[in-house]
C-alpha cells in the first residue's frame, strides 16, 4: 500500500504545481492586457457632470468609447467616441498632468472625473504607448483616481481588486476543509 499513497502524493504534487503555473500564467496575460491591449469603454455621466466607466473590454480593433449621458427629461443620449478623438482627448489630459493641472493629481473627490481624466485612466496605455502607461501606473495618485473613475468589473479584476472577503476570511481548500490536515487513513486510492 506505501507504492500507492506515494503515487497519490506524486500525483496530487503534480496536478497542484500544473495548476498554479496555469493561474499565474493568466495573471501576468491579464495585466499585459490591461496595459497596452486597445479598449472598448462605455462611459457614463453622473449626475454630478463627472463621468466613470461602467464596462471595458479588450478589443482586437482599435480602441473606442460609448459616452452615455442623461438630458434633464431622462433621455438616455449615446455618441461612439473614435480611438482619435480618444487619443486627443488623452493626450490633452495627460499635457495638464505634467502640468499639475489635471484631476489626476489630486487626491480623488468621490466618484468619477471630467472625460479626459476618465478617458486617460480608463485607456491611457492603449492610446498614447506602453511607455506613458507605465508612468502613469507608477502614480500611485493616478492609480487612485484610476479605480475611483472606473466600475468595470475588468477593471477590478485586472488591478487585482477584487473581493477583498477572500483575503480576510479563512481559506478552504477544493474539498471545503479549512486546510486542517484529516487524521483518517483512507487515501485516493482506498489505502
Amino acid at each position: 500500500m506505501k507504492h500507492f499513497n506515494s503515487a497519490k502524493h506524486i500525483m496530487m504534487g503534480s496536478m497542484g504545481l500544473i495548476v498554479l503555473s496555469a493561474l499565474s500564467g493568466c495573471q501576468s496575460t491579464q495585466e499585459q492586457q490591461a496595459e497596452g491591449q486597445n479598449k472598448f469603454l462605455v462611459v457614463e455621466q453622473q449626475p454630478n457632470g463627472k463621468y466613470v466607466v461602467i464596462e471595458e473590454a479588450p478589443t482586437t480593433g482599435p480602441s473606442h468609447a460609448i459616452i452615455r449621458s442623461t438630458d434633464e427629461n431622462g433621455t438616455v443620449h449615446e455618441r461612439v467616441m473614435s480611438e482619435a478623438e480618444m487619443k486627443e482627448l488623452a493626450d490633452q489630459e495627460y499635457k495638464k498632468m505634467q502640468e499639475g493641472k489635471s484631476e489626476l493629481n489630486a487626491e480623488p473627490q468621490g466618484e468619477g472625473m471630467g472625460l479626459g481624466g476618465t478617458i486617460l485612466a480608463a485607456a491611457g496605455g492603449a492610446l498614447l504607448g506602453n511607455v506613458i502607461g507605465n508612468m502613469l501606473m507608477n502614480n500611485s495618485t493616478f492609480r487612485k483616481n484610476q479605480d475611483a473613475s472606473n466600475r468595470s468589473a475588468y477593471h477590478r479584476s485586472a488591478s487585482g481588486m477584487g473581493s477583498s472577503a477572500a483575503s480576510t476570511s479563512q481559506k478552504k481548500s477544493f474539498f471545503g476543509n479549512s486546510g486542517s490536515k484529516s487524521t483518517g487513513s483512507g487515501g485516493f486510492f482506498g489505502g
